[in-house]
């Protein structure tokens, strides 16, 4: 099991990093609010994640992820997180889009409504939570997260983002701004580049 990855980073997207270990790239899947941890690192740093290591499959296959963080206590948290029924890594890394003082501190509080507004978390999901861990996460409140700092400039980084894309695309740069105008108008709450590209696409296929 890789626990551990310290190389250079050669790319950082909404929701993974590529970072070359000896000449050997490793895509690390990472949430939210571990992204806005690493403001201050650009590509090319070196850097160091504490990694959860897991096995996907489908029908016909399996594969390896890996979900990187910051430290060892973001880890444990995690590995509490998904050790709710239903609450898969997959799952989980989306889920965590908030810094985790303030989830832990919803799950101590028993607040079902700020639980349930992670993506992916309904009602039952969040209440599920609740029972599972609610008096036993105390510690991870007390996590100074930087989340809030970096909340200000990751709208802009997002479109930035799904811009590049739609240019590959073949859209024309003033088509696609104009696009995703809209597609934030539509829905200011969007947190990720896949996110508003989606939007995009639901755009399009209402017109049509």
């Amino acid at each position: 099991m890789i626990s551990t990855l310290k190389g250079k980073l050669i790319k950082i997207s909404d929701s993974s990093l590529l970072i070359d270990v000896n000449g050997v790239g490793y895509e690390v899947f990472i949430a939210l609010t571990v992204l806005n941890e690493l403001q201050n690192v650009s590509e090319g740093d070196e850097i160091s994640l504490v990694t959860y290591h897991y096995y996907a499959s489908d029908p016909s296959k399996s594969f390896p992820i890996l979900i990187g963080f910051m430290n060892e206590i973001e880890r444990e948290f995690f590995v509490k997180f998904i050790s709710v029924s239903g609450v898969g890594p997959k799952a989980a890394v989306k889920a965590i889009n908030r810094p985790i003082s303030e989830i832990a501190g919803a799950i101590d509080k028993g607040d079902v409504a700020f639980l349930k507004s992670l993506p992916g978390i309904g009602e039952q999901r969040a209440k599920e939570i609740v029972a599972k861990l609610q008096n036993k996460i105390g510690k991870f409140g007390l996590i100074q997260d930087s989340f809030k700092q970096k909340e200000a400039v990751s709208k802009k980084d997002i479109e930035e983002e799904a811009l590049q894309v739609l240019v590959q695309l073949q859209y024309k740069k003033h088509e696609a701004q104009a696009m995703l105008k809209k597609a934030i108008e539509r829905n200011p709450d969007i947190s990720s580049s896949e996110d508003l590209l989606n939007e995009v696409y639901r755009q399009k296929k209402d017109k049509s």
